[in-house]
């Protein structure tokens, strides 16, 4: 079922979950306990990360420097057809603009339908290592709104080869990501919203947020979408702080705020168990507003999270 139609559909909030595929090398399984700690609060929908591949340079015993071209998380779309036929839940893979030309965009697209996956979130991606922006692939999309058009074109059963004739049409629902507390590379929140316009004229059917710690961010963004002539719905996203570092490190990896009482709560900690029971009862405390304030879907980030998320989860759902 489109992720679309499970929010149209609840008769409550909803409680969807992020996971990361495992490292080059890893086992799957340690994926399937995460999902396992948390099958039973019934997430609508299991969303999974997408990883573009890195360049990596080594010398040889002989001198010579080679390059080598790695995923270090492979497997996104085996992965999602394996939890679907796994636990019979509702997979969103991670299409994003980094990593893909135009035609591997396609290609992946292709399989996703092949597959009977209908789901995606679209995203512009991650700058690579050393970037200070993001600078897309060759013959690759810039923005996220070109890769949305482009899911939308093939939903018509518009490939990128022209003198295709009776082409299939594909069925996807497409999310795409807000930022509450706006796009690193915005000149400013409103005209970030108006890219998150453009992007929902484009086709997304629905939004899920950046991480945030402070609940009026949230709102706040809500209502200013809603000025904006933006009506799908807008999923909130949550991670719990779990590590004492977290308050220094995720706002600068996320460019996020962490509000001051929480950020004197976790300075009291004496190590990460006490900093996790902190961030265990602040997301509880975050997820109550919401869900009385009407949040269609509570989405939660899980790496580095999973024994957290769970305690949640049974306060909440």
């Amino acid at each position: 079922m489109k992720v679309i139609d499970l929010i149209n559909n609840r008769k409550k909030t909803l409680f969807s979950i992020e996971i990361v595929p495992p490292l080059r090398g890893n086992k799957v399984e340690g994926i399937y306990q995460r999902i396992e700690q948390l099958i039973e609060f019934q997430p609508a929908f299991i969303n999974i990360t997408y990883h573009k591949d890195e360049a990596t340079y080594s010398q040889l015993k002989n001198g010579k420097i080679i390059k080598r071209t790695i995923s270090k998380r492979p497997g996104t779309v085996a992965l999602t057809a394996s939890i679907m036929n796994k636990y019979k839940v509702e997979v969103v893979p991670h299409l994003t603009c980094g990593g893909f030309s135009r035609d591997q965009a396609e290609n992946a697209l292709i399989d996703f339908n092949f597959l009977g996956i209908e789901n995606l979130l679209v995203l512009q991606g991650d700058a690579g290592r050393g970037q200070d922006v993001f600078i897309p692939d060759p013959d690759g999309h810039r923005y996220a709104v070109e890769l949305v058009e482009q899911v939308m074109n093939m939903n018509k059963g518009k490939y990128l080869d022209e003198n295709l004739e009776q082409a299939n049409p594909s069925n996807f629902c497409v999310g795409v990501a807000g930022y509450p507390e706006k796009h690193y590379a915005a000149a400013s929140l409103e005209s970030d919203i108006q890219y998150l316009k453009a992007k929902v004229l484009a086709g997304a059917e629905y939004i899920i947020t950046q991480m945030f710690f402070d609940n009026k961010h949230y709102f706040d963004f809500v209502q200013k979408c809603r000025a904006a002539g933006i009506t799908v719905p807008i999923i909130p996203g949550l991670k719990p702080i779990a590590l004492l570092d977290q308050v220094e490190v995720l706002p600068r990896l996320f460019h996020l705020e962490i509000p001051e009482d929480l950020k004197k709560e976790i300075k009291k900690c004496k190590d990460n168990k006490e900093a996790l029971e902190v961030g265990t009862h602040w997301s509880i405390e975050q997820a109550k507003e919401l869900i009385n304030q009407g949040a269609p879907v509570l989405h939660f980030y899980t790496l580095g999270a999973g024994s957290s998320i769970r305690k949640i989860a049974e306060e909440i759902f």
